[in-house]
């Protein structure tokens, strides 16, 4: 489900529908907020605002949940308070009531409860995400699993909205300062990896799949799928506990560092190994087990990054941490899709050295990677060198992550964390 899916036709009532129920959420909490903040005062603020806001994009639907849920892991770029009203975003939004998800069990097994592999159903959701609900159940056989359910009518709602930001990328691509960048482009990968999270058979091939590419780290655990027990639209898997989140207050110092070493090290592995790559580790999907064991349970939002690109965001990763601005600018120019003529190479090249010699070395709570990438594709814009969109999910899997980082521990070496496995995965391309 990748670009096909995102460029299918929606009406245009359809599309008008979606605009005016848009228009009337947005205008209805913007309004309440305002006297929301007018009655809390100046110190309430952050609250009100990360209370409205995670409030109006729930309403707004998944498409924009998912916005949410990425600035939540931001707390470099947004205030505390709001940040954690955000990530209730993450696993909190409102669960579907007992019609709907008597619903999404019949759409997935037939209307008739005796056709169903469960012998108990809770109907009570233990989590809730904008796309589907996670419910604990028991198989005839007695095993205890975790059943995720989509969410009845949910796939309508993110074709209207993707089609919305495809006629907003269109209109960007006409703007005379922005029209060197492939904002369709972007949102065509986008929005197909993102619509790709409704289709649970392929997210459960995809569970299976990262099962076996992390089963050589003994610090990285992910449920097993129970392929005969899944459905259209229902994924079960086994269901681990007891689970904690990832809380900084809770560990200790080394424990801490412990953490952001094996997170580091499972994402580094899909990024320059395996290519099977997670775009959604924020702190929904990642638990710690009392092991220390870090647990995996989502697989939804997972891209495969073809070898070519896999290598170049080695190589460019690699130079990167070892300060060679020049061997960057190399990579990126032959990553680039276009590079037009009589573009003044020294001088884009000059801006890659600059802006990696300011970079390399820092330690996590120095180094910040949503900067860095606006650098760096400011510098392509200005050039008329048009980026590779493939680069998009990479760099959305380290941006996801980097915010709990930062929480964990400052002091990690995101970039030399990364050498041995790039070493490793150089070595065998």
């Amino acid at each position: 489900m990748q670009r096909s899916e995102c460029t299918a036709p929606v009406g245009r009532a359809a599309l008008a529908a979606r605009v005016a129920c848009l228009t009337a959420l947005t205008a209805r909490h913007a309004a309440a907020g305002t006297l929301d903040a007018v009655r809390a005062g100046p110190r309430q603020m952050p609250d009100v605002l990360g209370r409205r806001a995670a409030q109006l994009l729930c309403g707004l639907g998944p498409t924009y949940v998912k916005g949410g849920q990425l600035l939540s892991t931001r707390s470099d770029l947004l205030p505390p308070r709001v940040c954690t009203a955000l990530g209730r975003l993450h696993d909190r939004v409102a669960p579907m009531t007992r019609a709907q998800t008597d619903r999404a069990l019949a759409e997935a097994y037939g209307p008739e409860p005796a056709a169903r592999p469960f012998a108990v159903f809770d109907h009570r959701a233990t989590a809730s995400g904008s796309i589907a609900c996670v419910h604990r159940a028991e198989l005839v056989d007695g095993r205890r699993v975790a059943v995720k359910l989509r969410r009845p009518g949910i796939e309508r709602r993110m074709r209207a909205d993707f089609a919305l930001l495809r006629a907003g990328a269109l209109l960007v691509q006409r703007l005379p300062p922005l029209r060197k960048v492939p904002a369709l482009r972007i949102v065509e990968e986008v929005g197909g990896a993102v619509l790709g999270q409704l289709d649970l058979e392929q997210e459960a091939r995809s569970l299976a799949a990262l099962r076996a590419n992390l089963a050589a780290l003994p610090y990285f655990r992910l449920p097993a799928p129970v392929p005969e027990a899944c459905g259209p639209g229902a994924l079960v898997m086994d269901f681990v506990e007891p689970l904690h989140r990832f809380r900084a207050g809770q560990l200790d110092r080394e424990q801490r560092r412990q953490v952001v070493q094996h997170v580091l090290q499972g994402v580094y592995r899909m990024l320059f190994i395996d290519g099977l790559v997670h775009c959604d580790m924020h702190p929904g999907n990642l638990y710690l087990a009392p092991d220390g064991v870090v647990v995996l349970l989502d697989a939804g939002f997972v891209i495969r990054l073809e070898p070519p690109v896999r290598r170049l965001f080695a190589e460019f990763f690699m130079n990167m941490s070892l300060g060679r601005g020049a061997e960057c600018a190399d990579v990126v120019l032959r990553s680039a899709e276009h590079i037009p003529p009589g573009v003044d190479l020294d001088v884009f090249r000059a801006g890659i050295v600059a802006l990696v010699a300011a970079t390399t070395g820092r330690r996590a709570g120095e180094f910040r990677l949503a900067p860095f990438a606006t650098r760096l594709f400011d510098l392509q814009r200005r050039s008329g060198i048009a980026a590779a969109p493939a680069f998009v999910f990479p760099l959305m899997s380290l941006l996801v992550l980097e915010g709990m980082i930062n929480e964990l521990d400052v002091d990690v070496d995101f970039q030399g964390e990364a050498i041995p496995t790039l070493l490793t995965a150089l070595n065998t391309y």
